[in-house]
């Protein structure tokens, strides 16, 4: 099998993980698995959350996709595992990083994608308890939420 085929799976697992995670978050997150997101929505002061535990969820499927696709030799299986590694990343820095600043590299933005996943996930922590979420996933964001920003950003340009 040809490099550039192992990029566009490993690309394409990348594309599918937003279903997998909005899924997850929907399903998984917000029912059986709650007593380990809770504390997401609830903040206690910790520096580390129960939610934290759903890195090593992801993490562990993505690192035997690798290590088991490189050591057989079956490539495509490893380029999944990469694509949900690169996914990780991916959520560390935009969930992380960028949307609840837990690290401090990046405080100031207004890049409208930048405020448009903030205002979708600040939508989904309305709603402190397991019912009645909203905007469930990280990367895609709902069509009503840019139009906010984006109606947020026409008023702020008139203000001036």
């Amino acid at each position: 099998m040809h490099w550039s085929l192992w990029i566009l799976i490993t690309l394409g697992t990348f594309g599918i993980m937003e279903g997998i995670t909005w899924a997850t978050h929907k399903y998984v997150m917000h029912g059986f698995l709650w007593y380990l997101h809770e504390d997401h929505h609830k903040p206690r002061g910790h520096v580390f959350e129960k939610n934290d535990a759903f890195f090593l969820i992801f993490a562990i499927p993505s690192w035997l996709c690798i290590m088991l696709g490189l050591q057989k030799g079956v490539y495509w299986v490893a380029a999944i595992g990469f694509g949900i590694a690169l996914y990780g990343l991916a959520y560390f820095l935009v969930h992380d990083v960028i949307i609840h600043q837990r690290f401090k590299w990046f405080t100031r933005s207004n890049n409208v994608y930048v405020r448009t996943i903030r205002w979708a996930h600040k939508m989904h922590h309305k709603h402190i308890d397991k019912e009645d979420g909203e905007s469930f996933g990280m990367l895609v964001v709902a069509k009503k939420y840019w139009d906010k920003v984006r109606q947020d950003k026409k008023r702020a340009g008139l203000q001036h």
